[in-house]
């Protein structure tokens, strides 16, 4: 009886964790900053590597 008990426990405690959440995209945090699609850097050079001629 007091293992079907704890099968009867581990069941609920488990659908209770998977019904957590909310299905759909994901949001982020209403104080997150969304950067300007203008403010994009510029990307920086490759700099040389010393194996760059072994690789190559």
């Amino acid at each position: 009886m007091t293992q079907l008990l704890k099968l009867l426990v581990l069941w609920l405690v488990l659908g209770t964790l998977a019904a957590c959440g909310r299905a759909g995209p994901l949001e982020p945090p209403p104080s997150a900053a969304v950067p300007a699609e203008d403010a994009q850097e510029a990307p920086e050079e490759d700099k040389p590597f010393i194996l760059d001629g072994i690789l190559n």
